[in-house]
């Protein structure tokens, strides 16, 4: 840990340069004799995209950074709190703790948190910081985390890991396996030492794969910030062995939307009609889930096409996601276009349809932006249809 960080003027420094171009800043001569000057830049490049992503951390002083992509992979603030409200008891040891967001707020549950991290230094910075935070019922293991379960004579209520990719994984289908640690492999040993566990996983890990590779999964969770897909969180326990409940959720400024159902539950029916009055768009944590049957069938609503995984009803509905009011719907046919929008402004997506968003724009000098959301889509004839609609 670099503690010159910590002195008086090197702090004024940073927080007075929050925010600014750290490639114009690295022109300049560095005003410190006693530190180099890309550690200086680091922590401003750091500590700024902190400032939306970790507030506590930002707004807390004397807080040390690690390099800033190890804040872009870490957890915000606000899906660590998701993650809180998942486990309960009294122990909870973190295998991959890294910069520490999730430990600190799994701490505010949790009387008793361990938090292991191979990487020394990264080690040092997160029990710096824990101080700061005054948060003093984590205690951190350096050091490989495996040989810490086992030499921590004890059973934990909660085991947490989020592995991260090998290097020479690169390329490759993502697979749990070939992540730090090893969880399919290590699984048996970790379910001796703890009923519970809750695995971290990147949204590009596919469910199906996962599935594959691990047991007792109880329950799936998939979390978005602002219908952008951040995590996916998988829920183990020890000698489970019923259905797997997928939990997409979608964590907005002002609401939690959410949507579960059982996974492969062949129950579920979609039903399916041309373009009613109002069109919906599910939100992204759904478009992952794979559940667009369920959906169909909770929320009653047709679907266009089986691959469109787009939803119509003849009454507006609340319903996880986009909604619109349907204008007009017509075939996609050159005179329609010409009529409807050729040189005009729109909004536009495409579902389940031949040509790119890119290619329909430059076809029918389409501009972007405006009142107007056009969807481009399939019905269930499989003809190209157009859908003008006003959002709602």
């Amino acid at each position: 840990m670099e503690s010159k960080l910590l002195d008086h003027d090197i702090q004024l420094f940073i927080n007075n340069n929050i925010g600014k171009n750290i490639s114009q800043l690295a022109l300049q001569k560095n005003p410190f004799e006693n530190i180099e000057w890309i550690t200086i830049l680091n922590q401003i490049e750091a500590k700024t995209k902190a400032k939306e992503k970790l507030p506590t951390w930002f707004s807390t002083a004397l807080i040390i950074y690690p390099t800033k992509i190890s804040v872009e992979q870490t957890s915000s603030e606000k899906t660590a709190a998701y993650k809180t409200s998942l486990i309960h008891g009294s122990s909870l040891i973190d295998l991959t703790g890294g910069f520490g967001v999730d430990d600190y707020h799994f701490s505010k549950k949790i009387k008793d948190v361990a938090h292991c991290e191979i990487n020394i230094e990264l080690s040092q910075i997160a029990k710096h910081n824990f101080s700061q935070l005054n948060c003093n019922s984590i205690t951190c293991y350096p050091g490989d985390s495996n040989d810490t379960l086992k030499n921590i004579n004890k059973e934990w209520d909660w085991i947490y890991i989020d592995p991260s990719r090998r290097n020479d994984a690169k390329g490759k289908v993502f697979m749990l396996k070939d992540c730090l640690p090893n969880v399919p492999e290590n699984l048996d040993f970790y379910f001796q030492k703890s009923n519970s566990i809750l695995i971290k996983t990147a949204p590009l890990l596919d469910i199906t794969a996962g599935l594959s590779e691990l047991k007792c999964v109880k329950n799936i969770h998939i979390i978005a910030l602002e219908n952008e897909v951040k995590e996916l969180l998988w829920e183990l326990h020890k000698e489970y062995s019923g259905a797997t409940t997928i939990k997409s959720v979608n964590l907005t400024k002002n609401e939690i939307e959410k949507f579960d159902f059982i996974w492969n539950d062949n129950s579920q029916i979609a039903t399916y009609s041309e373009p009613q009055k109002y069109l919906y768009e599910a939100n992204s944590s759904i478009m992952k889930s794979g559940g667009f049957d369920a959906v169909s069938a909770f929320y009653k609503v047709n679907k266009l096409h089986k691959h469109s995984h787009l939803y119509t009803s003849t009454e507006q509905i609340p319903f996880p996601g986009r909604t619109f009011h349907i204008r007009k719907s017509f075939p996609y046919s050159k005179n329609e276009m010409k009529i409807q929008l050729e040189n005009k402004k729109a909004n536009i997506t495409t579902r389940n349809f031949p040509d790119t968003v890119e290619k329909i724009r430059k076809k029918w000098n389409i501009k972007d932006g405006g009142d107007a959301y056009c969807f481009f889509t399939i019905d269930e004839n499989n003809d190209k249809i157009v859908l003008l609609c006003d959002k709602i």
